[in-house]
């Protein structure tokens, strides 16, 4: 309900999101899906038209699957070579086939394509977006948030916080931030060519091939199509400017010529920002009543589009927990799970980030450049390609859940099913944003009762997925699974009660 009350306008929701990047819209869509209600709040007037983060790692791409978001993204994304993604821009692609996915590939599309994807989603899901409306005050008690924003007052249940690096709302409530503060800063701006030189890359490929250094600059240029370009550099011995300056045409132009000869030319610089190496993370991703996602809850040096999708992958972490403790349908302890699961996923992203920074230095010396050859030829390695594209695209991530059997914390692959309503893939079963009871044998009693939004689903699988019987949970990860061989009253009984009461819903 909203009303008005003098200069201020008083609304109360569910559950306020502080942000509209991909973080927040995509937290909005999953809270919306499971019917709670949310106001998204934004301080810029308008979506910024820049590509920045748009990296689409392989299990991201999984989980926008999950809900039906990856094909409308496909779309919008940029032409590039199918080539594996990297570590610390090292000339050897990642290999991601071992893992097991549909999509072995990093995908770029431009991040206002994927915010504006999402944001349709949310609002079409009952989500309401308010832009041009800043945060500016927030209280929190033990029945809920009151946020003032601008000309608007909302009470909410929770409140969460994906309003990025600088988070206002951290701010306010005083949350420490710790870690290290950034020692070298970048540019990134993404332009539009008039002129090139054979030394300009003409497609999208491994980032190897798109890094290049000369008259102390280091560059990233990445063709987007036609004369764009997503244009990333910084000079050794370049003052710190504040991150709010544009980056100008002459700074921009500056380190293409010194870089890419004197015969490119830069026609404009449409949109910039700037960045840091800087690297934090919360101590605790909960403050009461006030949630933090994405680069509100960590900071790292953005390579691999880390960033973009760590924060995704919390907000599908949190999404159904929230609801399902907002709705009173949650088991005791569920919504903290998400500081004890997405905490220890962050702290991944930073330590391996803060490896690559080192290996990536622009300026390498000659210890640095030796580790360098060392690393490159232990990427060559099966053993160590495969671990470190498991951890760069996210497809590696186990979360440390109850249970015996080996798949459980496992993500669980988007398998081809044969089910009585025809062929299907696992990841479609996930549209409404249930948990899902896959039953592959035949096995489960057909008066078993399940919870609400537990959806039951008999199929067979050529392939072999490890197990006879799986409970997944609205994030595509396996928090119970059963064998052929199992006792049956085990299986069907206290074993499945319990991982359902311990991690999915509450006990009937």
């Amino acid at each position: 309900m909203t009303v008005l009350t003098g200069t201020l306008t008083e609304t109360t929701t569910e559950v306020v999101i502080a942000g509209a990047g991909p973080t927040g819209l995509m937290l909005a869509y999953e809270l919306s899906l499971a019917g709670v209600e949310t106001l998204v709040l934004e301080k810029l007037p308008e979506r910024i038209e820049q590509v920045k983060g748009g990296a689409i790692q392989p299990r991201t791409a999984e989980l926008l699957e999950l809900r039906g978001l990856l094909e409308p993204l496909l779309v919008r994304a940029a032409p590039r070579d199918p080539v594996g993604g990297h570590f610390a821009g090292l000339p050897v692609p990642l290999d991601c086939a071992p893992w097991r996915t549909r999509h072995p590939f990093p995908l770029l599309v431009p991040q206002w394509g994927i915010e504006e994807v999402l944001e349709g989603r949310a609002v079409a899901a009952g989500a309401r977006v308010v832009r041009g409306t800043a945060v500016s005050a927030v209280e929190s008690g033990d029945d809920g948030v009151l946020v003032t924003a601008d000309g608007l007052r909302a009470r909410a249940r929770y409140l969460v916080a994906c309003d990025g690096g600088h988070s206002t709302v951290r701010g306010l409530l005083g949350v420490p931030f710790p870690g290290r503060p950034g020692t070298r800063q970048a540019a990134l701006a993404d332009i539009r060519l008039s002129a090139v030189t054979p030394s300009v890359p003409r497609r999208m490929g491994h980032i190897s091939t798109l890094t290049r250094q000369a008259g102390g600059y280091w560059t990233m240029l990445v063709p987007l199509g036609g004369d764009r370009y997503r244009f990333t550099f910084g000079h050794a011995d370049q003052p710190e400017a504040d991150r709010d300056v544009p980056v100008s045409h002459e700074e921009a132009g500056a380190a293409l010529k010194a870089v890419y000869g004197q015969g490119t030319t830069l026609a404009a610089v449409d949109s910039s920002s700037r960045f840091s190496d800087a690297t934090r993370q919360l101590e605790h991703y909960r403050a009461g009543r006030v949630l933090f996602a994405g680069d509100a809850a960590h900071i790292h040096l953005p390579l691999g589009g880390q960033g973009l999708n760590l924060g995704i992958q919390d907000a599908f972490n949190l999404g159904w927990k929230l609801a399902a403790t907002i709705q009173d349908l949650a088991p005791s302890g569920l919504l903290d799970s998400y500081h004890t699961e997405r905490h220890p996923a962050g702290a991944r992203v930073l330590h391996h980030t803060s490896a690559q920074r080192v290996l990536a230095d622009p300026v390498p010396g000659e210890d640095v450049a030796a580790l360098r050859d060392i690393v490159t030829d232990l990427l060559r390695l099966p053993d160590t390609n495969r671990h470190l594209a498991g951890l760069m695209s996210g497809l590696s991530l186990r979360y440390d859940l109850p249970g015996d059997h080996p798949l459980t914390g496992e993500r669980a692959p988007d398998a081809d099913l044969a089910t009585e309503a025809g062929p299907t893939r696992l990841s479609a079963l996930f549209r409404p944003g249930h948990a899902v009871l896959l039953d592959l044998t035949g096995t489960v009693p057909p008066d078993l009762s399940l919870p609400p939004r537990i959806d039951l689903a008999r199929a067979t699988c050529a392939d072999d997925l490890g197990a006879a019987a799986l409970l997944i949970r609205p994030d595509g990860y396996v928090c119970w699974a059963a064998d052929t061989d199992a006792d049956a009253d085990a299986v069907w009984g206290d074993s499945l009660r319990t991982a359902i009461a311990r991690g999915v819903a509450k006990a009937g």
